[in-house]
């Protein structure tokens, strides 16, 4: 009998704007993590600890890296995908997407020994160099 395998989940706010009639999307560069250094990545996506929601991790996760206040009941939920890590298959991944439809503040960069730059990109012109396994989560 197999036993249960213990999952990880995390959350990806998904902050859209609207600029010169483009649809645009929040990226930071990924700086000194360990994990996809210089690419780029969803801004203010993380872990959801013990004990929360993934709104109210979100909702952390945007406080701690972009110094934003957002509040759950302004999210809504994308999408869901699963990956199980290819280099060893020891984690599991959940991860949670949500649209961001308020927040309160200027997203700044709170964490600059984890991320190197923070910018808006075209839906339609993602960057080279982002997450493989992420862009086709933004562009769809």
């Amino acid at each position: 009998m197999s036993q249960h395998f213990p999952c990880y989940s995390a959350v990806f706010p998904l902050l859209i704007r609207e600029r010169n009639g483009q649809r645009e999307v929040l990226l930071h560069r990924r700086h000194n993590t360990g994990y996809m250094d210089g690419k780029w990545d969803i801004a203010g996506s993380g872990h959801v600890d013990e004990g929360e929601t993934a709104r109210q991790a979100l909702a952390r996760e945007c406080g701690e890296e972009l110094g934003i206040r957002v509040r759950p009941q302004d999210t809504e939920f994308a999408r869901l995908t699963h990956s199980v890590d290819s280099a060893d298959e020891t984690e599991t991944y959940y991860h949670l997407f949500f649209f961001v439809h308020a927040y309160e503040g200027t997203p700044r960069i709170m964490e600059p020994d984890k991320s190197a730059a923070l910018e808006w990109f075209d839906l339609d012109r993602l960057p080279d160099g982002m997450v493989p396994a992420l862009r086709s989560d933004v562009g769809e």
